[in-house]
């Protein structure tokens, strides 16, 4: 088991993702593909990130890129690892992040995000 197979952390496909983030507020999503070492290399500080109380209200899914149409398609020409805030089913921001740092950023900046009232 890897360190991101927790339980924090939750590997899901297109269609399900369209219904996480509809049903979650905050979503943190990174689109993996095969063999990429920056996947792998960002895999423990995602899941870090994931078991951090300071980030509870988001739910954090992984997707492979190479099984899942439709995040192969939001990529388009960016490479793995791809991460994309969503907030009341809505995204915030997307791309490629290289470095924990930039990941943690933009997780910041998810969490600190304030919805608009419905």
């Amino acid at each position: 088991m890897t360190e991101e197979n927790r339980l924090h952390v939750h590997d899901t496909n297109d269609d399900e993702l369209r219904r996480l983030i509809h049903d979650h507020l905050k979503v943190f999503a990174k689109f993996t593909s095969e063999g990429c070492d920056i996947c792998q290399r960002l895999a423990p500080p995602f899941s870090k990130f994931a078991d951090n109380p300071a980030f509870a209200p988001i739910l954090f899914v992984r997707l492979n890129a190479d099984e899942n149409p439709v995040a192969k398609k939001m990529m388009q020409q960016k490479v793995a690892p791809f991460f994309v805030s969503y907030c009341q089913g809505h995204l915030l921001e997307c791309d490629n992040l290289t470095t924990e740092a930039e990941v943690r950023a933009q997780l910041e900046r998810l969490r600190d995000f304030i919805p608009h009232a419905r």
